[in-house]
């Protein structure tokens, strides 16, 4: 793989813009070759490696025998005027930045060249500023993570020590005050500016008063082991024997703090709406204890994360400057690139050591701290391995592929070759187990178009799971979710062929009821699977949907986070779905099925709740919106809410008419539906897509797109405004040669459809939001809060 393809792939997504742009560069240089070539005089056959009259009057062969050998006898001057380039430090508004003066403009070609390094510079001061304001965050976040661990220990001091149980206290807090100190220098001894300023810098975590030498951190080996290194400070400064230090007792610092209420229930939203305090008192009990260390431990995992990424994106923007400018080197036949270099090397970008020293003081706070000391667990948890995909995945997909394909052919054969469309009994089974099993339908389909979109997504290298906040290793791929779709998918085939089958055997005809049990068996092993406790088939995913379902449901209680909106908007286009199993409730519950007869529409009961049950998923979408106007303060929420207002109104007129049939009904139902489907659709398009900018430089599309394609875009918004008027059928009477049962399972699936295409360009632009504010983790919740006036004397 090409260096220019390999470092696109090795980018952190949300941060694409603040890399070095390589490809420009590389088009810069395309354009000085093809001068070159356009105006050098052709080597003569056969010659290549001779010394030619250009290569010999152009100082080439000079240049590189001073590059090459190191006890040359030219002068300095005599360099400096061999020289291409200057590269110097300049001060820029209180910013440093650094300019490169080509020396060589009057040469042919040269403006070519100065147009290249101006750009070079540009790119440079580019990713030295990102670094600086990135480390800068880092360093903050290091300083509350230290005074978070400050409280932790002296949490632990409390609680595993209470005030009833005698014990040596003073030796207690100095072993306590060495964890403090090592924490202390895992965090806060590294500074932007070097490491002199952190020597100059005395720890501001002092325990007690205690005798000590200069301390040396603490690393653990590979075998857990624990070895003395001496810190960065004491290589800079000799040790002092016997240096008195005045150091605060660890348990002072539990007065100045109090117990953030981070866990969102739905005691604390009612608490939040009667504006009680969230801070609470500090109960010091083993499950606060436990509950602390879980924050604090994802808190430095996160943080860990962004150290690595940090790490990497200095590596890849050091390695694309050095290629580019031996790519340089080669086209111009100069040696540019050991001065430019040079300057690389000694700007922050090049010189900082400030990553790779927290992250070693973060792995040893960490292991030490939160994995018992062992080293193996505790750099899985920070440096978790990435997921392989597993050879028996791609062959089960395919097999529950294939024999989903031969059920649903023997299917289409046994209907036809048996003439079951024909049959007496054919409108009471498309009344009675076509809509029991047309759930699963509409489940596999909707699988089947979510593992497009992460096909497309990683194609596109949209970072769907850092958007829907999976835990790192624990998202599905494509090639899981179609397994567990064709899988379902091939076993609600196989139900309805046994279903088939045992009503058209004489033998088993006798056997009514229990071929009716077929659909409902299916369900609840579903079910269970979906509850199951145990890790076996995704656990960690089937949870987190479970979680967000819970949340749904639960709406406007919890926060609204967009995997619960996400799903939300999912339900909204599943109502058939989810009518399905309000009529495997009626079918069951009610015992038509031992009559194979369905009375459930002519009960009122049912009738009510084939409208409750239809608005349900957008009723939690409107609270949603509530929740986030209430709590952001944003008008388009309001509005937002507004949409599925109208959704509600439209979607329980259209159910009226489907009921009554009358001519009012009709009218009424398709005023306000056409006003509600106009108004989603302009905010799809609009806000979720971002799209149909005026102002945009490509023609009414955003100015960033993932897909190079723009037709493509154009297409989804046409055909995501034909599907969007699917429900005129229900209203117009269209006529088809269809069962009303099959009409209405084909508008549910194309309203899928719609869905599915929608999620790829509504995370797409989410994506982009991110990248545009440079958002690439999730802010982790932090246990202790500490108070404001003592924040201000520090």
């Amino acid at each position: 793989m090409k260096f220019g393809k390999e470092f696109a792939s090795q980018m952190v997504p949300e941060w694409q813009e603040a890399y070095m742009d390589y490809a420009y560069l590389k088009t810069l240089l395309k354009e000085l070759q093809c001068f070159k070539h356009g105006t050098k005089p052709p080597a003569a056959p056969g010659l290549k490696r001779k010394l030619t009259l250009y290569r010999a009057f152009s100082g080439l062969t000079q240049r590189h025998h001073h590059a090459h050998n190191p006890t040359s006898s030219s002068s300095p001057d005599d360099d400096i005027e061999s020289q291409p380039i200057l590269v110097n430090s300049v001060d820029r508004n209180g910013l440093q930045s650094y300019e490169t003066t080509f020396l060589k403009l009057s040469e042919e070609g040269g403006e070519y060249e100065l147009v290249y390094f101006r750009r070079l510079d540009d790119e440079f001061n580019k990713v030295d500023k990102f670094y600086k304001a990135k480390m800068e965050e880092v360093m903050k976040e290091a300083d509350v993570l230290n005074k978070q661990m400050d409280a932790l220990i002296a949490f632990r001091i409390k609680v595993e020590n209470p005030p009833g149980i005698h014990f040596d206290r003073s030796v207690e807090m100095t072993r306590l005050a060495s964890d403090i100190a090592d924490s202390a220098a895992a965090l806060s001894a590294s500074t932007p500016s070097g490491a002199k300023s952190a020597s100059k810098k005395a720890p501001h975590l002092e325990a007690i008063e205690e005798s000590t030498r200069g301390r040396p951190d603490d690393k653990d080996d590979d075998n857990g082991d624990v070895k003395e290194r001496n810190t960065p400070t004491e290589e800079a400064k000799p040790a002092k024997p016997k240096v008195k230090v005045l150091r605060p007792a660890p348990l002072a610092i539990l007065d100045r703090v109090a117990m953030n209420n981070t866990l969102e229930t739905p005691r604390s939203t009612i608490k939040s709406v009667l504006q009680v305090e969230k801070h609470a008192e500090l109960s010091f009990s083993r499950e606060n204890l436990r509950k602390v260390e879980e924050q604090l431990k994802r808190a430095f995992v996160e943080f860990y994360q962004k150290l690595r990424l940090l790490k990497s994106y200095s590596f890849l923007n050091m390695l694309a400057f050095s290629k580019i400018m031996k790519k340089y080197d080669k086209i111009s036949s100069r040696n540019a690139s050991k001065p430019y270099m040079k300057m690389v090397d000694n700007s922050f970008l090049g010189s900082s050591d400030e990553i790779t020293r927290l992250m070693e003081r973060v792995e040893t706070t960490f292991i030490k701290h939160f994995s018992n000391a062992n080293r193996s667990m505790g750099m899985s948890i920070l440096r978790p391995k990435a997921k392989l995909e597993r050879h028996r995945t791609t062959f089960s997909t395919g097999f529950f592929a294939g024999c989903a394909a031969s059920l649903f052919l023997a299917l289409i054969m046994i209907i036809h070759a048996r003439k079951i469309m024909d049959s007496e009994g054919r409108n009471m089974y498309m009344e009675t187990m076509f809509p029991l099993y047309s759930l699963f339908g509409f489940i596999v389909l909707h699988m089947l178009m979510y593992a497009i979109n992460i096909f497309y997504w990683r194609k596109y290298r949209v970072n769907y799971a850092f958007i829907f906040g999976f835990k790192p290793g624990t998202e599905l791929g494509y090639r899981q979710v179609f397994l567990l779709s064709f899988g379902l998918g091939a076993l609600a085939l196989a139900s309805v062929l046994s279903n088939l089958d045992m009503e058209m055997d004489p033998k088993t005809r006798d056997y009514e009821a229990f071929t009716e049990l077929l659909p409902l068996m299916l369900v609840v092993c579903l079910f269970i699977t979906l509850f199951l406790p145990f890790n076996i088939l995704y656990r960690s995913s089937r949870f987190f949907l479970l979680t967000c379902l819970f949340h749904c449901i639960c709406a406007p209680l919890y926060k609204v986070t967009l995997p619960d909106f996400f799903l939300a908007d999912q339900l909204t286009s599943q109502v058939q779905a989810i009518r399905s199993l309000e009529f495997y409730i009626c079918y069951y519950g009610w015992g038509d099925f031992e009559h194979r007869q369905n009375t459930c529409k002519d009960n009122n009961v049912y009738k009510s709740f084939y409208f409750i049950v239809a608005v349900l998923p957008y009723m939690a979408r409107f609270l949603q919106c509530l929740r986030r106007l209430f709590e952001e303060k944003d008008a388009l929420q309001g509005l937002n809410g507004l949409k599925y207002f109208l959704t509600v109104v439209a979607v329980c007129l259209r159910t009226a008419y489907s009921i009554n049939k009358g001519i009012g009904w009709r009218i009424i139902a398709w005023i306000v539906s056409a006003i509600a489907t106009i108004f989603c659709t302009y905010w799809d398009l609009v806000y979720d897509w971002g799209l149909l900018n005026r102002h945009s430089k490509n023609f009414l599309l955003r100015d960033k797109l993932l897909v190079p394609h723009k037709k493509v875009y154009f297409g989804a918004m046409g055909l995501n405004v034909l599907l969007r008027f699917a429900w005129l059928q229900t209203v117009l009477n269209f006529k088809f040669p269809l069962h009303p049962q099959t009409l209405t399972t084909i508008v549910a699936s194309l309203e899928i459809i719609r869905r599915g295409i929608w999620n790829f360009f509504r995370l797409e632009n989410e994506h982009l939001n991110n990248v545009g504010k440079y958002r690439a983790f999730k802010s982790v919740p932090l246990p202790f809060n500490y108070h404001e006036d003592d924040d201000k004397d520090d």
